[in-house]
């Protein structure tokens, strides 16, 4: 077809669930296409049987992208139509693709995006919170600490939070949300587009509390959102006790550059004087 370029790297968003998601042109595209790599292909081809298409696939995850990036450039120079997909939404969206597409760009190859569902922007649809202004932060780090410094540093922003995260990590993240940010207003978004598509809402001990009496509500994917910092009334610094501050965060399990972060944040200041503070207070030295 005439509308589909030879030489190009189509970057196709495919269902995150519902397969009837696909959009015309991104079916129209898979079909037209001369190789597709996939980030998982024994999972794409599914979705290829579903719409009837038979084209030749190629793995490119996480693992491999680097090493598949000539390959794929090799087809384009001989005048082949890619098509890029990832296991579900739209690829390069805590997904594979970024260094490729990054490789190509530069190479000043043809890529053409076919838009289409993004859990992400599907979760903040429905969620009910601001929407004017948000940041994704996709998977935080696998453990604990590296979760609450993540958190640590944008607890305080003024815009909603967005967060992926999978089923045997979801209750530690949440505790971890109510030890950093307190009593926040939280929405889950599960199985979006999916037969048991949920969204519950409340603080994290609350959805924590939720979980505990219905085991379904831990399985599946989550995207997790949280509401903007409150706007805070200018307050006179010295009506704040520093170390009382400190302390707090200190005894509620905030690592100390958590803490520290906090404090310059709330009273202004240099990061690095809160940091020393923040450990003298920690190994039980008297404060200066």
């Amino acid at each position: 077809m005439n509308s589909f370029s030879k030489g190009a790297l189509y970057v196709v968003a495919t269902p995150i669930g519902n397969l009837d998601d696909l959009s015309r042109r991104a079916m129209d595209t898979l079909a037209q296409a001369d190789l597709i790599a996939a980030e998982d292909t024994r999972h794409s081809v599914r979705l290829l049987d579903h719409i009837g298409v038979r084209v030749p696939l190629v793995s490119l995850h996480e693992h491999n992208e680097t090493s598949r990036i000539e390959r794929i450039r090799q087809a384009l120079d001989e005048g082949q139509r890619v098509a890029l997909i990832s296991d579900a939404g739209t690829p390069l969206i805590s997904d594979p693709g970024y260094r490729l597409v990054q490789a190509l760009r530069a190479a000043d190859y043809t890529i053409i995006p076919i838009p289409g569902p993004s859990a992400l922007i599907t979760a903040l649809s429905a969620a009910g919170l601001p929407t004017e202004r948000f940041l994704f932060e996709g998977f935080l780090p696998a453990k604990s600490s590296g979760r609450r410094q993540r958190l640590g540093d944008v607890v305080e922003l003024p815009v909603t939070l967005v967060l992926y995260e999978s089923p045997h990590r979801i209750r530690q993240l949440l505790e971890d949300i109510e030890i950093v940010c307190g009593e926040r207003p939280v929405v889950i978004a599960r199985e979006l587009t999916k037969t048991f598509e949920t969204f519950l809402q409340g603080t994290a001990r609350e959805l924590l509390e939720r979980m505990a009496e219905d085991a379904d509500q831990v399985r599946g994917e989550f995207v997790v959102m949280m509401a903007p910092a409150p706007e805070r009334e200018h307050t006179d610094s010295s009506q704040i006790d520093a170390d009382q501050l400190l302390s707090s965060l200190l005894e509620e399990g905030v690592g100390v550059k958590q803490s520290a972060s906090v404090a310059t944040r709330v009273l202004g200041g240099r990061k690095s004087d809160w940091y020393q503070r923040a450990q003298t207070l920690k190994d039980g030295k008297p404060s200066q």
